[in-house]
């Protein structure tokens, strides 16, 4: 691969030489002789001009292709961060963004500095901690995180998407993407209205080979250009900082954009029906701060230490605010904003569905229940048969949760023409 690299770097410099003396050879023959200018409106005035727009026409190729190459060959460097050097250089499967030459609004956290909390060593309940939530209170304080993968020519343009497919995926699920790409996350425009898709991402976990998973994934970025990376741990504790850190990258780079769908990489979601959900709400206030999914309200902390949402009373007291199962649910561009700022006056939390459901309440909006987002599954039994009927599936909107081989197949199935599913019909006996 790194021949492949080297050899097609080669063939760019000696293709931007060969274009170079082209354009010096034109500058040159077009050049008046002798101190004689041509006079205004001859022929030769007219050749001058059509030579120098050739010339700039030239010029801006070259100054393309060689921001592309920096771009296709970019590995997390500032070339492809948001930060300024990339304002009119991020290329991508999705086309330029913004080449204006005024400054376009970057990421600014290009540093990572995150010291431990020492002063919460004093407090009273931190010694009764485990040594996991130890760490997490130590650290938590650290809110923003360096970008290494961005991508802000996704919501750039003159008409950015109706709908963006945000999903929570790690390093190692490239399998998981691959099946999300092939089916609701497929960029595409319905209707008239377009969909974009983002995936978001830490950096692996310690202990595995995380050099060569890096430079993986980095190569999955250049193939698709869908990637959004921060420079923090991807565990489970740390999903949190996806949500704040995304809520961030979105105000920056995508605040035009209508909805956000925002799910983990192991759901099936039936787009056209999320689609047609949306269309239904109308306009107004009420769909302005729309948070719509799988809602919970009413939940308590768990205390057992065998579950992976244990939280010790230390930490949290109190019943959790209604929330929306993270397994995927929607939301309004309009809220971002509000939640935005709400999260920066709020304790991050180890579980980031509970998060965002304190940000929810801190701004006054209750999340909305809707029955065709099942983040359990169709029935929380999963030997029932119903939890594999594809009839279910093309009605409703999001289904928890399948393997990429389950996730094609399902997909394929659903939107096949032959497919016949019974309809409900009432019948008023009294007429």
């Amino acid at each position: 691969m790194d021949y492949i690299f080297r050899k097609r770097k080669l063939l760019k410099t000696l293709l931007s030489l060969s274009l170079l003396f082209a354009a010096l050879a034109l500058l040159q023959k077009l050049k008046p002789g002798d101190g004689v200018s041509p006079a205004p409106g001859s022929r030769g005035d007219a050749a001058g001009a059509a030579g120098r727009r050739q010339l700039e026409a030239a010029a801006n190729w070259l100054e393309a292709e060689n921001n592309f190459y920096r771009s296709a060959t970019s590995n997390g460097s500032s070339s492809n961060n948001g930060g300024p050097a990339s304002e009119a250089t991020a290329v991508g499967p999705g086309g330029p963004a913004n080449l204006s030459s005024s400054p376009a609004p970057a990421w600014e956290v290009t540093v990572t500095k995150c010291s431990p909390n020492g002063s919460v060593r004093s407090l009273p309940w931190f010694s009764g901690l485990d040594s996991r939530f130890q760490q997490y209170v130590l650290y938590r304080h650290c809110r923003y995180f360096p970008l290494l993968l961005n991508h802000p020519e996704k919501c750039a343009g003159p008409g950015p998407p109706h709908l963006l497919m945000v999903v929570k995926s790690v390093v190692e699920q490239h399998d998981r993407r691959a099946a999300v790409r092939k089916t609701w996350g497929r960029e595409r425009s319905l209707g008239g209205l377009s969909i974009r898709t983002v995936f978001l991402l830490g950096t692996p976990a310690s202990g595995k080979d995380r050099r060569n998973l890096q430079k993986l994934l980095e190569y999955e970025d250049r193939l698709f250009g869908d990637i959004l990376q921060w420079d923090f741990m991807d565990t489970f504790f740390n999903l949190t900082l996806k949500e704040v850190n995304f809520l961030k990258w979105f105000d920056i780079y995508c605040h035009r954009t209508r909805f956000i769908f925002k799910g983990d990489d192991d759901v099936f979601v039936n787009t056209e029906n999320l689609l047609e959900f949306l269309a239904s709400q109308g306009e107004g206030p009420r769909r302005e701060s729309l948070f719509a999914g799988d809602v919970i309200s009413r939940a308590l902390p768990i205390r057992n230490h065998q579950s992976k949402y244990f939280i010790p009373k230390q930490l949290h007291d109190q019943p959790y605010p209604p929330y929306a199962g993270g397994g995927g649910f929607l939301m309004a561009s309009a809220l971002v904003r509000r939640l935005l700022a709400a999260s920066e006056d709020i304790e991050l939390y180890p579980i980031d569905d509970v998060y965002l459901g304190m940000c929810l309440q801190k701004v006054g909006v209750e999340p909305q229940v809707h029955y065709a987002f099942r983040t359990f599954g169709i029935v929380k039994r999963r030997v029932s048969p119903m939890n594999s009927d594809p009839c279910f599936y093309k009605n409703l909107l999001v289904i928890h949760k399948l393997s990429p081989e389950g996730l094609l197949q399902m997909w394929d199935t659903v939107h096949n023409t032959t497919l016949v599913c019974a309809k409900k019909v009432s019948f008023n006996l009294n007429e």
